[in-house]
């Protein structure tokens, strides 16, 4: 409704309808099309449950956004619950009726505003078309040949979609909405399945997840993220609804524990990670990778990575134990060739020889904008070797190799190679050891100052008083130092 000006025509016949939901109800067959919007928001304002449900059955559109709405509600689940019930009393029903068109029942509470502000008085007029939602993008699929009857038969079935943003599911208390809305999905076997663009678990057991991944049209996930403290067996137990989600775009997996098996138990070991990695496989749009505390990966990350079937453009291999085995097969990888993000942080590489990561680094040269090197260990002649290559990556926005034990020798020679690029602005780097003092090696603020004075000249010589550098004492706690503004 608009809230500027007098009442319009349109506002004061949907009041009038609804002042006696009978009305309203039995108006619905003969009402033309373009009322059904501006009846259901007056719906949903004045908590006509009855209506709601009534008109979920006769909605004339193929998308129906009600999440826009109910973001506004007190108690969107009351909304909800009406919209359900219609769909309930709809899909127990043989033959739908006649003006019936909803595919998609949309609860992105974000998504498809306009349809609404048109109806409200508040739309642009020149940006939006017709009455009809924006077409749902739907999972790819081999389309049949299917004869007229079953094809008639098929449309007067097909499920109407239940669409949300994000479906976040953890050991602890519930959102009050969603736990709501998958007790009515697990209680109604003729409800859609869900469809969403991200599934996060936290702290969830297997049993449970695989409940409500029965739920989930999974081939239209696009995001998984998975916290907790999970052991392989149980990530191999997911495994196999992972490989249905066919569209995943980036899976974060993260606390994967050991800590079930005795090191007679390898062989077991080996069949429970291929057990996983053989479902990457299936996934031919992942384009990134999150390993975070995965502690099954030591002497094994090729059998991972050789069963992506696409380059990567996003790798986290975070606080991981990997041989120098594992490291000399990454930076070989044709899957890790055209990273804009690589993450190596707390994977320990102390007394490692520094070729592979000059290796790796000349691999991905050429697209590499984000590079994290932090807590890895990484001495002087390891940083004075990689310099040079990374300062070949001449997309390098920003690096970070805060948490290593280098001097200002090492820090300007990499500073040397890296801020005269063309797109870098930013770098995350350690206080040199020369600036502790003591066999506690307390930060002595005097010769930090010192040192810092002589980088602001350092910088400005090279020409870049712009870039941003960031400095961290050897515990990482931020006594942070900014140089210079980006201008």
């Amino acid at each position: 409704m608009n809230s500027t000006g007098p009442p319009r025509l349109l506002d004061l016949a949907t009041q009038s309808l609804l002042r006696v939901e009978a009305w309203a109800m039995a108006a619905l067959e003969s009402l033309p099309m373009e009322l059904f919007p501006p009846l259901f928001m007056e719906a949903v304002a004045g908590r006509h449950s009855e209506t709601l449900k009534a008109m979920v059955q006769a909605w004339p559109f193929s998308h129906l956004p009600l999440g826009a709405l109910m973001k506004s509600q007190q108690a969107p689940q009351d909304v909800l619950k009406a919209a359900l019930d219609g769909l309930d009393v709809l899909l127990a029903q043989k033959v739908r009726p006649r003006r019936w068109k909803l595919k998609v029942l949309d609860l992105r509470v974000n998504a498809n505003t306009n349809f609404w502000n048109r109806w409200s008085g508040t739309w642009d007029r020149s940006s939006v078309g017709s009455f009809e939602g924006p077409e749902v993008a739907q999972p790819k699929t081999k389309r049949r040949k299917v004869d007229d009857s079953r094809k008639e038969e098929k449309q007067l079935l097909a499920p109407v979609q239940v669409l949300l943003e994000d479906l976040c599911l953890k050991k602890a208390a519930q959102d009050e909405f969603l736990t709501f809305l998958l007790k009515r999905v697990k209680q109604r076997k003729g409800l859609p399945h869900l469809c969403c663009r991200k599934l996060e678990f936290i702290d969830m057991a297997l049993g449970h997840l695989q409940k409500i991944l029965r739920m989930v049209q999974l081939d239209c996930v696009q995001e998984v993220e998975v916290h907790g403290s999970w052991d392989l067996f149980t990530l191999a137990r997911f495994a196999p609804p992972l490989g249905q989600m066919v569209n995943l775009s980036r899976l974060r997996v993260s606390d994967i524990l050991l800590n079930s098996f005795t090191p007679w138990a390898a062989e077991e070991v080996e069949k429970l990670v291929f057990q996983f990695s053989s479902q990457l496989l299936r996934l031919h749009q992942l384009q990134e990778l999150h390993l975070d505390s995965v502690f099954f990966l030591e002497g094994r990350l090729d059998q991972v990575l050789r069963c992506l079937k696409t380059p990567l453009v996003t790798l986290f291999i975070t606080n991981c134990l990997l041989l120098e085995s594992d490291l000399t097969y990454l930076s070989s990888c044709l899957h890790t060739s055209h990273l804009r993000y690589l993450n190596l942080s707390d994977v320990n590489m102390m007394g490692l020889s520094p070729e592979f990561l000059q290796v790796l680094l000349e691999g991905v040269s050429a697209t590499l904008h984000r590079l994290e090197l932090a807590g890895c260990g990484i001495t002087d002649y390891q940083l004075t070797s990689i310099s040079p290559a990374v300062g070949r990556c001449s997309q390098l926005t920003s690096f970070s190799f805060r948490g290593n034990p280098v001097s200002t020798v090492a820090v300007e020679s990499l500073l040397r190679h890296t801020v005269m690029l063309s797109k870098f602005r930013l770098g995350l780097l350690p206080v040199p050891l020369e600036c502790y003092v003591g066999l506690q090696g307390t930060l002595d603020l005097g010769n930090l100052r010192g040192y810092l004075a002589e980088l602001r000249l350092t910088l400005q010589d090279l020409g870049r008083p712009d870039a941003v550098l960031l400095f961290s004492d050897s515990a990482c706690s931020y006594h942070t130092i900014l140089l210079y503004s980006v201008t």
